[in-house]
């Protein structure tokens, strides 16, 4: 367990949704080991795009993991199950105590605009958020082969300055980082209105059984300021405040005045 005798030093819960051996988990928990106490919690195997889902019909199985990071192996665990099962395993049963802050990624690919609703990485952190802990999720924007160093850079700058002050009580962070070697800086934004424009390609196997294969793209439909889309884009680090109560505050009022009763009810 790295760490272990420290008690003073911050302890960190590493998830991911791209499973435990992908190397965005272990850039992350690299600079995480030198902010505080790194505990690994993460899927066996690759999670992408499950969104908040829970295994509720089979068992969740857990092993432990080698892990290694600088300063020598963390405590870590492989779990067969979703993003938010390694949350909710790891803070009602595998950890010791209470994380100060949990920390997904870094996913590779981006997790701007509609994507939040989809992604594994973003609902861990969400996971956390519910359950009273400060949380953050990172995403390196590209789906090619890119170093992690930068992006494991700016997160342990940004975990560094949330340790320090806290979030607000049920925010969570969604930090996404351009795959550049020259980031032009930091831009805190809100999600931009998109959508994936998607249909499914029908091919046939070996005994002439047709099958359906998801394929489409991603439409920005938001050419305001602040989005997470246009700083991404400008080479900017962005960093977008969520919530998981997704209430329409701004329209109660105007849905408390219609017609609910059924005719002849009143």
């Amino acid at each position: 367990m790295a760490n272990g005798s420290d008690e003073k030093r911050p302890l960190i819960l590493v998830t991911n949704d791209d499973g435990i051996d992908a190397p965005g988990i272990a850039a992350l928990a690299s600079v995480m080991d030198e902010v505080g106490e790194v505990v690994v919690v993460a899927p066996i195997d690759e999670q992408s795009a499950v969104g908040h889902a829970i295994t509720v019909h089979q068992p969740v199985r857990v092993r432990p993991w080698n892990f290694d990071v600088p300063s020598g192996t963390a405590e870590a665990y492989a779990v067969t199950g979703t993003p938010a099962d390694c949350v909710k395993l790891a803070l009602s049963t595998i950890l010791k105590r209470e994380p100060d802050l949990v920390v997904s990624g870094i996913n590779h690919g981006e997790n701007i605009a509609v994507n939040v609703l989809y992604s594994g990485t973003v609902s861990a952190a969400t996971e956390a958020s519910i359950l009273g802990i400060d949380a953050i999720a990172f995403s390196l924007c590209t789906n090619e082969a890119y170093p992690f160093d930068m992006s494991a850079r700016y997160a342990k700058t940004i975990v560094e300055q949330v340790l320090k002050v806290g979030l607000p009580r049920c925010i969570l962070l969604n930090v996404n980082i351009p795959a550049l070697a020259d980031i032009r800086g930091v831009a805190v934004t809100r999600l931009a209105h998109s959508r994936w424009e998607e249909g499914f390609v029908e091919r046939r196997d070996p005994r002439d059984r047709a099958y359906y294969w998801l394929t489409g793209h991603f439409v920005n439909l938001d050419d305001g300021d602040s989005t997470d889309v246009e700083a991404v884009r400008t080479g900017l680090v962005s960093i977008t405040p969520l919530q998981h109560d997704l209430t329409a505050h701004s329209w109660l009022e105007e849905f408390r005045d219609w017609k609910w009763e059924a005719n002849g009810s009143e």
